[in-house]
């Protein structure tokens, strides 16, 4: 990838990669005088260190520079060097494993595994530069997608800001938090497949007055928007700082979700009907039975949970016409705006499906536990704004959230063996404890029969499964 870049877009690619480096990254800044080798690596160094005045002088004399960072920076101008030994008496190639460093005039010195390699060259315009980004495909993507961040947001007129890495998840979606003169904007990094529902459903949800991010510039080919900073005042942190507070918010969503279900489905939204449930609740028997240590008749069990679902939601859920679920409907992807809104986030999964399907996401959430009068009271009022049958609503809100919690059990067991990402197993105990609550419902007594063959996420199966973790 080459980048034709000013000066701004120079620094924009500097302040997109910063975030992206850790301990052991090198970059090294090739080029001829004046390509703007340190011009990048003053952005770069002070977009780490958050502080856009820290002085950062070229190294041409003194040969490196370091900077307190987490990790240390190391800037290094070998232009000067005459002799290999005085590297290793500077210390730069000990350094190398537990710092990001920045090296000009790379040819000074042995190859470096593994590193970056930035090649600035001089263009014919003399306000444009030359960058080219090589260095392994695998570890150095991020390089190239953050020079694809750079040349977005300098499209959108935010190619001075500030970066900063907001969050990521479980899926590979990124979002990153830009600022200039007192104004935030997030920059969402997913990829084409995602954004384009993700713009779709915004716009649904926007035009039936429902509180999603207004988009501010969107690349469709390459996944990429630049959309509204709904701030840092997630669900789950104001319950957390107030519990008080779980009861009148778990109203408030309750009430925006019989709204929602006032709709008929957005269009082209999957539907999670009966047996889509059964092939998601699939992941179950899939991973979590064998990754525990499952002995044959739990296996078997296991295998019938799906069927028993199937026939289980004709009896209990098909009887109401399906709406819009935004899916993953939980107190983290739910902000408290500095205004008081209940803003959106995270909906580009939306299906079509049973009104109570966010409703059990929200209150039955495997990440943390709310007070049982905050269920209720929930409950309640959802029931009060649908007008739905309370028997017939519990019953299927008790199948639903079976469901959805076992797939996530699978999907945590999946995260952590496949994809090396055990840190989900800590809330297996809790979302097990929920689907013990779930299959309690009288209706589901053929489905507790099948859950309760399963070996539970003792700490002695957590340890089990953590084992076999990828690395």
């Amino acid at each position: 990838m080459t980048l034709t870049a000013d000066a701004a877009l120079t620094a924009a690619f500097a302040r997109a990669l910063a975030p992206e480096l850790g301990a052991g990254d090198t970059l090294l800044l090739d080029g001829p005088v004046g390509a703007g080798k340190s011009y990048f690596a003053r952005a770069l160094i002070r977009a780490r260190l958050a502080n856009p005045a820290e002085d950062v002088p070229s190294p041409t004399f003194t040969l490196v520079q370091t900077y307190d960072g987490t990790p240390p920076i190391w800037h290094a101008d070998l232009y000067r060097l005459t002799d290999w030994a005085e590297i290793e008496e500077l210390g730069l190639i000990d350094a190398l494993p537990d710092s990001i460093a920045l090296i000009e005039w790379p040819d000074r010195m042995e190859a470096v595994p593994g590193a970056l390699t930035l090649r600035l060259s001089n263009d014919p315009d003399r306000d444009l530069r030359r960058i080219k980004i090589l260095g392994d495909p695998l570890r150095w993507a991020r390089a190239r997608r953050a020079g694809e961040r750079a040349v977005f947001t300098q499209a959108a007129g935010w190619a001075g800001a500030r970066v900063a890495f907001l969050a990521g998840d479980a899926s590979a979606r990124r979002y990153f938090r830009l600022e200039r003169d007192g104004e935030t904007a997030v920059l969402m990094d997913a990829d084409a497949a995602t954004l384009a529902p993700y713009l779709a459903m915004t716009d649904w949800l926007r035009t039936r007055g429902f509180d999603a991010p207004r988009v501010l510039a969107a690349d469709r080919e390459r996944g990429l928007a630049l959309i509204e900073d709904f701030g840092d005042a997630q669900l789950a942190r104001v319950i957390e700082a107030d519990p008080a507070c779980a009861q009148p918010l778990m109203e408030r969503i309750a009430a925006m979700l019989a709204q929602l279900a006032s709709f008929p489905p957005a269009p082209g939204l999957l539907h999670l009907d009966g047996p889509e449930m059964a092939r998601q609740v699939g992941m179950f028997a899939d991973y979590y039975p064998d990754a525990a240590g499952a002995d044959a008749e739990a296996m078997a069990a296991a295998a019938q949970i799906a069927p028993t679902v199937v026939r289980l939601h004709a009896q209990l859920c098909a009887d109401l016409p399906p709406v819009t679920s935004l899916r993953d409907f939980h107190a983290e992807n739910l902000i408290l705006t500095p205004d008081d809104r209940l803003g959106l986030l995270d909906f580009q999964d939306a299906v079509a499906t049973h009104p109570g399907y966010d409703l059990v996401s929200v209150l039955h959430d495997a990440r943390r536990s709310l007070p049982p009068e905050a269920e209720e009271a929930a409950i309640a009022r959802f029931l009060a704004e649908t007008g739905l049958d309370p028997d017939r609503f519990r019953a299927a809100f008790a199948l639903l959230g079976a469901q959805r919690n076992l797939r996530i059990m699978g999907i945590f067991t999946r995260l952590c063996i496949r994809d090396g990402k055990p840190r989900y197993l800590s809330f297996m105990p809790h979302t097990w404890a929920l689907i013990g609550r779930e299959v309690a419902h009288p209706a589901l007594a053929d489905l507790a029969a099948l859950v309760a063959r399963q070996p539970g996420p003792t700490p002695e199966i957590l340890e089990r499964i953590r084992s076999r973790c990828r690395p």
